[in-house]
């Protein structure tokens, strides 16, 4: 029996045993650069394993489409830990998106956030003077990756793959109000329950907590 033949019975006991397919979502380019703009180094070298927190933050937009039309995720994570730091949701790609969720990240790393790295690709969102300008404000360091090069922006791209594969694509939601409090509620899994490889097999909150219990030996 050929393979398309046994598609139906794949389908059927994948049924009885409650298993269903996920079917990806249209894809659409988030990513538009600033002809005009002037990008800073990669500091980063597809290096996504620093040592210790608030070393370097990862940061990437994604686009969602829901019962109202289009949105925008944007989310900052800390690579030491994997954890999501800052997050906003929009109708919109101003460049509002990206500096209300960094400055989030900043919040939640109570402004002690000088000599980050903050690496993120070549958005005409990331290049903004509004973002270089936040950025400078809190001394954070900034980092691009080559234009159209998805290894050097790898890690937030893998983040985006989880987020979607695990939560958003098997989900609909109507409104922005249900995928914001979506959002919200996977953040909070992802941070505070699921295991990361990168923290050692613990949530991103756990590993953090460890590091914090630490032993604190004088120089």
């Amino acid at each position: 029996m050929s393979a398309i033949a046994e598609i139906p019975d794949v389908v059927r006991e994948g049924r009885a045993l409650g298993v269903a397919g996920i079917s990806p979502r249209t894809f659409k380019v988030t990513t538009i650069s600033d002809a005009s703009a002037t990008y800073p180094q990669d500091l980063v070298n597809r290096d996504f394993a620093p040592e210790g927190l608030n070393v370097l933050w990862t940061s990437d937009l994604t686009y969602l489409k829901i019962g109202t039309g289009d949105v925008y995720l944007c989310c900052v994570r800390d690579e030491g830990s994997s954890r999501v730091l800052g997050w906003q949701l929009a109708d919109h790609m101003r460049t509002e998106i990206v500096t209300d969720s960094l400055d989030q990240a900043i919040t939640t790393r109570f402004s002690n956030v000088a000599g980050t790295i903050f690496h993120a690709d070549r958005g005409s969102k990331f290049s903004d003077h509004k973002t270089e300008t936040l950025c400078a404000k809190f001394e954070i360091t900034r980092s691009m990756g080559a234009t159209g090069s998805c290894y050097d922006h790898a890690s937030a791209e893998s983040f985006w793959s989880i987020f979607k594969h695990e939560y958003f694509y098997r989900h609909v939601f109507s409104t922005m109000d249900e995928l914001r409090a979506g959002v919200a509620d996977y953040i909070n899994f992802y941070n505070h329950q699921r295991r990361c490889a990168k923290a050692g097999g613990v949530s991103p909150i756990r590993y953090e907590l460890s590091l914090a219990r630490e032993p604190q030996h004088a120089a």
